[in-house]
C-alpha cells in the first residue's frame, strides 16, 4: 500500500508555471506506474499525464502536451509535473494517483483513471487571466 501526498498548488497567471508534486511512502516507490489528473468545477476528472514505473515511457493529454512535463526520483519517492504557459483552462485540482506493477509487467503508463488503485488528496491551481 502507498500513501499519496500533492503540494506545489496555487494562484498563478496565465503564461506563468508550477511544479506540482507527489511524495509516496512506502520503500517500493519504483514498483508503481503514477499519474496526474485534474478535475474543474463542474466536470469530470480528466487525464493529465503519466509515467512508467522506471520513468522511461510518459504520456500526455493533447491539452498539455508541450507545456506540462512529468519525471520522477525513485529515491526521492516522488513524482512532479511541471507546468509552464499555463491557461485559465488549466483551473482544476489536480490529483496524483499509483498503481503497482509486478515486476515482469511492462514498464509502461496508464491514462485511464480506473487502472489506478491509489489517489491523493489534491492540490488546487488556479491561473487567472
Amino acid at each position: 500500500q502507498v500513501q499519496l501526498v500533492e503540494s506545489g498548488g496555487g494562484l498563478v497567471q496565465a503564461g506563468g508555471s508550477l511544479r506540482l508534486s507527489c511524495a509516496a511512502s512506502g520503500r517500493t516507490f519504483s514498483t508503481y506506474a503514477v499519474g496526474w489528473f485534474r478535475q474543474a468545477p463542474g466536470k469530470e476528472r480528466e487525464f493529465v499525464s503519466a509515467i512508467s514505473r522506471s520513468g522511461g515511457t510518459t504520456g500526455y493529454a493533447d491539452s498539455v502536451k508541450g507545456r506540462f512535463t512529468i519525471s520522477r526520483d525513485n529515491a526521492k519517492n516522488t513524482v512532479y509535473l511541471q507546468m509552464v504557459s499555463l491557461k485559465p483552462e488549466d483551473t482544476a485540482v489536480y490529483y496524483c494517483a499509483a498503481v503497482y506493477r509486478l515486476p515482469n509487467d511492462r514498464d509502461y503508463y496508464y491514462s485511464g483513471a480506473s487502472e489506478y488503485v491509489y489517489w491523493g488528496q489534491g492540490t488546487q491551481v488556479t491561473v487567472s487571466s
